[in-house]
């Protein structure tokens, strides 16, 4: 096993991992950042072309987008974090013009909002590496390590490519991990497996949000392009070929899934602008080339569709920030990025692109920075000793046993994505899954022990179990419809449920708005 020691330890390879690696590095400290995959070309931003909430520091123009956004929060998100979000992006993103080329309008503005997320990617990589941040690609982190009064103090993984472990000392942790997407195939999604819940859960960290993780994206069903921007110009047909009313805005995305439900869905991009059509290659590159490669014209041919499920990326649901500085409630542990919760900015809606993308530079900002003070104020303790945490996947509570993690994980993916589970909520549908995904933790958490490569495989069985019942469990509490969390028994918003809820717990889950709770979950 190779043994490092850093001043701050970075766990995740995307944007809000990335910023945080720089951001602890600008302020001095040693750093190492683990990725499961390679850094700037891991994670959903390498394969898009993601926005910023990107706006100049004019009062009246905050103003009306903070407004903005808290008209669709249903009452969650925090003004004072939308207005540190903003301020920090403004200040932050520029200072990536050494490394990327920004672009600029027909009047010579620099546009520092939109950005070509495969170039952004690499031009992250490029300037942590220019301050001096030790980057350990394809090598995922299993578990964290923990000192004795609870502190966080680094981390163990291993490495892909090559055989052996790690284990990184560090007197700041931060998990930016990424979110959850349930292996829905969305695209640069295969990393994000919810292993920085499971890890966080297990120093005993709590979540918020995790009943918000029902938004879908429309996509091509022979591809996983999934860039909704494109369908806001889609025109529906049933399998008779006969155009469907589906809204485009509002509740399209139930109205389509039913649709879905009953049989075979198409669409065509006709009503797409011819201006704009000349313009998406440079906007979103990937959109075109599944058409191409099978000689269809989205333009005029007509092509089946799907909705893939983007769990916790394009939801909000996360590991729950307990300061301004990103740290969690477990001191040396803090979460950035899809990581974290990001409902107190975007409240019970979804951030889309841009406001996502602001949280996790942002956030990893605030992260990397805190954990790198840490670092000044408290070195010492990367000498003190430490016991690692991991359990389901690592250390089973009664014995490994021949347990298919693959199968682990599709029956998993079948009650967290399947629409008739996830948009259609209603108590019994939910109950129903809980009870088969309790079943699978307990045979996750008794038996699943992976050796090896196979490790990470079995962590990941675990994470996604262990995300879907969080989610499920505070879908079950929340009795009500709010934002993206919609229940078909309780259709309308209920002034008592105007406040975030939390999870905890792994075997007993517990759940709670604010001093009410109910436990939910597995036995003993």
């Amino acid at each position: 096993m190779t043994a490092r020691e850093a001043d701050v330890l970075v766990i995740g390879g995307g944007m809000a991992a990335a910023w945080a690696a720089i951001a602890a590095a600008r302020d001095g400290a040693s750093v190492i950042l683990a990725d499961k995959g390679y850094v700037g070309t891991s994670g959903v931003t390498a394969t898009a072309g993601p926005g910023h909430w990107f706006v100049p520091p004019d009062r009246d123009l905050r103003a009306a987008a903070i407004r903005q956004r808290e008209s669709i929060a249903f009452g969650l998100a925090d003004r004072l974090w939308m207005e540190r979000i903003l301020d920090e992006t403004y200040r932050q993103l520029p200072t990536l013009a050494d490394f990327y080329d920004f672009t600029v309008d027909d009047r010579g503005v620099t546009l520092y909002g939109p950005v070509r997320g495969p170039e952004y990617m690499r031009a992250l990589r490029a300037l942590a590496q220019q301050l001096g941040v030790q980057l350990l690609d394809h090598s995922p982190a299993l578990e964290l390590l923990q000192h004795t009064d609870g502190s966080i103090a680094g981390a163990r993984g291993i490495h892909r490519q090559r055989p052996g472990a790690w284990v990184v000392r560090a007197a700041g942790t931060v998990l930016a991990t990424g979110g959850c997407a349930f292996f829905s195939h969305l695209l640069g999604s295969r990393t994000n497996t919810g292993d920085g819940y499971l890890m966080a859960a297990e120093a005993g960290v709590e979540l918020s949000g995790m009943e918000f993780t029902s938004q879908y994206t429309v996509a091509p069903a022979f591809s996983t392009m999934a860039r909704s921007m494109s369908y806001a110009y889609a025109t529906y047909y049933g399998p008779d070929l006969r155009p469907l009313d589906v809204p485009i805005h509002g509740d399209s995305t139930r109205v389509l899934a039913r649709h879905l439900l009953a049989g075979p869905v198409y669409c065509d991009l006709a009503r797409m602008p011819r201006d704009i059509r000349e313009r998406l290659p440079t906007i979103s590159p990937n959109v075109l080339p599944p058409f191409n490669r099978l000689g269809i014209d989205p333009f005029v041919d007509k092509f089946p569709v799907t909705l893939i499920a983007e769990g916790t990326i394009r939801g909000m649901g996360g590991i729950r920030i307990d300061a301004a500085d990103c740290q969690t409630s477990i001191p040396g542990l803090y979460a950035a990025g899809d990581a974290a919760s990001r409902e107190l900015v975007t409240g019970a809606s979804s951030g889309g692109g841009s406001v996502n993308s602001a949280w996790a530079l942002s956030s990893g900002y605030w992260a990397g920075r805190s954990a790198a003070a840490r670092a000044r104020t408290d070195g010492r303790r990367t000498q003190a000793s430490a016991e690692p945490l991991g359990q389901a996947g690592i250390r089973p509570r009664r014995g490994g046993a021949a347990l298919d993690s693959d199968e682990i994980i599709v029956a998993a993916r079948h009650e967290a994505t399947h629409y008739d589970k996830n948009l259609f909520r209603t108590h019994g549908k939910l109950s129903a899954s809980l009870h088969v995904l309790d079943h699978l933790w307990r045979e996750v958490r008794d038996h699943s022990r992976g050796g090896g490569a196979d490790s990470l495989r079995a962590r990941e069985a675990a994470a996604i179990v262990a995300t879907a019942r969080w989610s499920y469990c505070a879908a079950l509490h929340r009795r009500e419809s709010r934002g993206m969390h919609q229940r078909d028994d309780a259709a309308a918003i209920v002034p008592e449920f105007g406040r975030r809820q939390t999870v905890a717990g792994l075997d007993q889950i517990r759940s709670s708005f604010s001093v009410t709770e109910r436990r939910f979950g597995t036995s003993p």
